[in-house]
C-alpha cells in the first residue's frame, strides 16, 4: 500500500536553507569584526596573568583576579545592555560597547605608570562591561540573520574570527609585553632593591602601547559601524517604551536556563586553561621560554579558528547536540591526559582541548536562544551573564595550584566544567518550553 504522505520521487527536493543572504553580507563582515576586536581583549588578558605575576609581584591566585574583574564585567553589564538594545536597537547597543571598550584600553597608561593593582582591574571591568554590549548584539544578531535552521552554522562561522583574534593577541602579547627578562626567585632576592624595582616598572610600562593600539582600532571599527546601513530584525519591528524585564516569560524556556547555567560552567573551563596555559607550560617544561610558551597558546587560537569554521560547515549534516557531545567527551579525556602525563605530553593534551572547545561557545549560544522571538534580546543578556563563570573558576584553580603546589591537580577545575557541556549536549539541550 502506497503511503498518502510520501513525497512524489517527481516532487523536487525542498530547497536547503540559505545559510546568508545578500543583504546581510556587509552587516556580516562588519559584526564579525566584533568577534576578532574582544578575542584580544580576553585573550590579552592570559598574557597580563603571567606579566603582572612579574610586574606587581603577584601570586598565581591574585593574578587569577583579572579574570575576575573582567569577567565580573560581562555580568554586570549583561542586563543594561540587553535592556538598551531592546530600546534602542543592536547597532546603536555595539556602538556603546565600543565606547566602553576603548575607554577601558586607554586607562592601562596611567595604571601602568602608578603600577596599581587596582586600576587595571578597573580597567578591565570596563572593557568587559563593553564587551557585554557587543556580545549581547553581535551573538543573537548574527543567529537570527536569516533561517534560524542555519543559526548555529552561521554564528560558528562569524565565531571562527574568534580564534584569528584570540590568536593575534597572544602572539603580539608575547612579543610586546614579555621583555624576555626573566628571573628566578632566587635572583630577584640578590638583587638590589632598586633594581628589582626598576625591572618591575619596565615590565609594567610594557602595556601600555598595545593598549594604545587597541584602543584606536577599536575606535575605527565604531567609526565604520556608525556610518554602515545595518538590516532591521524581526524583533526590532516596534520600538519599546520602558525597560521591562519579563523574567517569568524568559525563565519558562526551559532550554534557554539550561543553556545558561552551561555556559557558565564552559566558560570557566575555557578561561581557567586559557589563564594557566603559560603557567603549566612552565612548570612541566621550566626550560621553555615564557615568550614560547605565549605563542604557542596563540596558535592554540588557529585551532580554534579551523575547529569553529568546520564545525559551522558539520553542522549543515550533522545535529548540533551530537557535534557537542563528541566534542565535549573529547576534552574530558584530554584533561584526563594533562592530569596524569608527564612533560610534553601533557603539554600537548592541555593545548589540543582549545581545538575541541571552538564549537561550544557559539553552538550553546544558538541552542538557548531558539525559538525566543521578542525574547531573544534578553535571553542574549541571560546567556551573556553566565559569562561570569570565566570570574569564579580561574582564582579557583590558581588558588588550587599554589596551595598544592601542583598546578596539574588543579586541572580538576577545568574538568568539572567539561562535564556540564556533556550533560548538556545529552540532556538538555532540546528547545522545550
Amino acid at each position: 500500500m502506497n503511503n498518502p504522505l510520501a513525497r512524489d520521487p517527481a516532487d523536487p527536493a525542498p530547497p536547503r536553507p540559505v545559510l546568508l543572504e545578500r543583504k546581510y553580507l556587509l552587516p556580516f563582515l562588519l559584526v564579525t569584526t566584533l568577534f576578532f576586536s574582544w578575542a584580544l581583549a580576553a585573550q590579552l588578558n592570559d598574557i597580563l596573568i603571567r606579566q603582572f605575576q612579574k610586574a606587581l609581584e603577584l601570586s598565581r591566585g591574585q593574578a587569577g583576579l583579572i579574570q575576575t574583574a573582567f569577567y565580573f564585567g560581562y555580568f554586570f553589564g549583561a542586563i543594561p545592555a540587553g535592556m538598551a538594545m531592546r530600546r534602542f536597537g543592536y547597532k546603536n547597543g555595539i556602538l556603546v560597547g565600543l565606547a566602553l571598550y576603548c575607554g577601558g584600553a586607554l586607562i592601562f597608561y596611567p595604571a601602568a605608570e602608578v603600577r596599581v593593582f587596582g586600576l587595571f582591574l578597573m580597567a578591565l571591568y570596563l572593557i568587559a562591561f563593553g564587551l557585554a554590549f557587543l556580545e549581547t548584539a553581535a551573538n543573537p544578531y548574527v543567529a537570527i540573520m536569516g533561517d534560524e535552521r542555519t543559526g548555529p552554522a552561521r554564528l560558528n562561522i562569524a565565531q571562527s574570527f574568534y580564534g584569528v583574534g584570540a590568536f593575534v593577541g597572544p602572539f603580539l602579547g608575547s612579543i610586546f609585553i614579555f621583555s624576555g627578562v626573566e628571573y628566578s626567585a632566587a635572583e630577584i632576592a640578590s638583587m638590589p632593591a632598586a633594581e628589582v624595582d626598576a625591572w618591575r616598572a619596565s615590565e609594567a610600562r610594557a602595556v601600555q602601547a598595545p593598549y594604545l593600539w587597541l584602543a584606536a582600532c577599536v575606535a575605527l571599527i565604531a567609526v565604520l559601524i556608525a556610518f554602515a546601513k545595518f538590516p532591521r530584525m524581526a524583533d526590532e519591528a516596534g520600538a519599546e517604551t520602558g525597560f521591562q524585564l519579563p523574567w517569568r516569560d524568559l525563565l519558562r524556556h526551559r532550554h534557554l536556563v539550561m543553556a545558561a547555567v552551561t555556559q557558565f560552567f564552559y566558560v570557566g573551563a575555557q578561561v581557567c586553561i586559557w589563564s594557566y596555559f603559560i603557567d603549566f607550560t612552565k612548570d612541566l617544561s621550566p626550560e621553555t621560554s615564557e615568550r614560547f610558551a605565549g605563542q604557542l597558546l596563540s596558535f592554540g587560537f588557529i585551532a580554534l579558528m579551523l575547529g569553529r569554521f568546520s564545525g559551522g560547515l558539520i553542522m549543515r549534516r550533522i545535529a548540533p547536540n551530537r557535534m557537542l557531545t563528541g566534542y565535549a567527551a573529547a576534552n574530558i579525556a584530554l584533561l584526563l591526559v594533562a592530569l596524569t602525563a608527564s612533560g610534553w605530553t601533557a603539554i600537548g593534551a592541555l593545548w589540543l582541548t582549545t581545538f575541541f572547545m571552538s564549537i561550544m561557545w557559539p553552538t550553546i549560544f544558538a541552542l538557548g536562544v531558539r525559538n525566543l522571538g521578542p525574547l531573544t534580546k534578553l535571553g542574549s543578556s541571560f546567556m551573556i551573564m553566565a559569562i561570569v563563570g570565566g570570574a569564579i573558576f580561574p582564582p579557583i584553580m590558581g588558588y588550587l595550584a599554589d596551595a598544592t603546589n601542583d598546578i596539574q591537580l588543579s586541572l580538576l577545575v577545568p574538568l568539572l566544567g567539561f562535564g556540564a557541556v556533556l550533560l548538556f549536549a545529552l540532556r538538555g539541550s532540546a528547545a522545550r518550553t
